[in-house]
């Protein structure tokens, strides 16, 4: 859809007035329609049934843990990148020294996603759904309605943790059967809780301790090199900013 289409159809969305819709978004020439996890299957079975929102294109999870907070602080950038990544403290994601900070009381952490297209009137609709509890985040499963969601939302299972009930077979997709934790949820480390390998003597696999060091990865500059006339990706460390001058 152009953008005054897009427009004109997030007003036709509003004036519906569907129950369960509690916010319409356009942005970035998208329309985001947050509902209320109660009210997801009615919301989703009229957008299918009268509104011809006849094909679920995905399923997907959102962790809001520290959204919109960076590891690298800063609003510039220079001709020799950063210094040199940091070890911090702990091995999560986003904490470097200290705790992660809590989410305040009351907003959400995880959000299922769901992006939806209409064939018949070229039309594309995405659904937030907020779980109301970050300890153990629920929502309806949409199987019943297009039957395609099965693996999105096992997939969003495993990888967050979000809980479809109703799901037929709600059961980890990607990770391993004794996996523990969910490996995109904004806390867990990115080196894991645990390594594989394959042990000769015993003839299988076993599972130990990770030995990785907890680090945060350096950040890349891509910059061009003048004698070959060639892009090359350059680790930005200190000694990288002489490099950027003399290819200047």
């Amino acid at each position: 859809m152009n953008e005054q289409k897009t427009q004109d159809f997030a007003e036709q969305l509003g004036a519906l007035a569907i129950e369960g819709v509690t916010d319409i978004v356009v942005d970035c020439g998208e329309i985001t329609a947050t509902v209320d996890p109660a009210s997801l299957i009615a919301v989703a079975t009229q957008l299918r049934d009268e509104l011809s929102f006849e094909q679920l294109m995905d399923v997907c999870g959102v962790d809001y843990l520290q959204y919109g907070k960076d590891e690298w602080q800063t609003d510039s950038a220079a001709a020799g990148g950063f210094s040199r990544g940091v070890s911090g403290s702990s091995v999560g994601r986003l904490s470097f020294g200290d705790e992660v900070d809590p989410l305040a009381d009351g907003e959400p952490r995880f959000a299922a996603v769901y992006h939806l297209l209409s064939i018949k009137h070229n039309r594309r609709l995405r659904l937030k759904v907020y779980a109301t509890d970050n300890e153990f985040p629920v929502v309806p499963t949409v199987t019943d309605i297009w039957a395609c969601a099965d693996w999105p939302e096992r997939e969003a299972f495993d990888l967050y943790g979000i809980h479809f009930e109703g799901h037929p077979d709600l059961r980890r997709l990607l990770t391993d059967y004794g996996f523990v934790g969910h490996p995109f949820r904004k806390d867990f480390p990115l080196v894991g809780h645990v390594e594989m390998r394959y042990d000769p003597q015993k003839r299988r696999v076993i599972y130990e301790a990770v030995s990785i060091e907890p680090r945060v990865l350096v950040p890349r500059v891509i910059r061009k090199t003048t004698r070959k006339n060639t892009t090359s990706a350059v680790v930005a460390d200190d000694s990288s900013a002489d490099t950027a001058k003399g290819d200047a």
